[in-house]
């Protein structure tokens, strides 16, 4: 059986530069700082404790009377709040 030919092709080497032309390095930042977790998760944990008391003792209590049904919009808020701060957190 006849051999078949080998190519002499030059193996493949890449660019040193690993980037495209053109482009400008992308710097990748480290982890998020404690504080920053405390925060969002404290946020988040208030939103819900106010609509709890909301929920339970708010005809109790003088501020949330007066605040009426601004209690839902605050206590949702701080949830909102700290759940789009979710998105920066690494």
């Amino acid at each position: 059986m006849p051999k078949s030919k080998v190519r002499k092709k030059a193996v493949y080497t890449p660019p040193a530069n690993k980037q495209r032309p053109g482009t400008t390095p992308v710097k990748v930042a480290g982890p998020t700082h404690p504080v920053y977790i405390t925060v969002m998760l404290g946020l988040m944990l208030v939103g819900l404790a106010w609509l709890v008391v909301n929920y339970l003792a708010g005809d109790s209590i003088a501020f949330m009377v007066t605040l009426g049904s601004w209690n839902f919009a605050i206590g949702f808020s701080l949830i909102v709040i700290g759940l789009l701060m979710t998105m920066r957190w690494r």
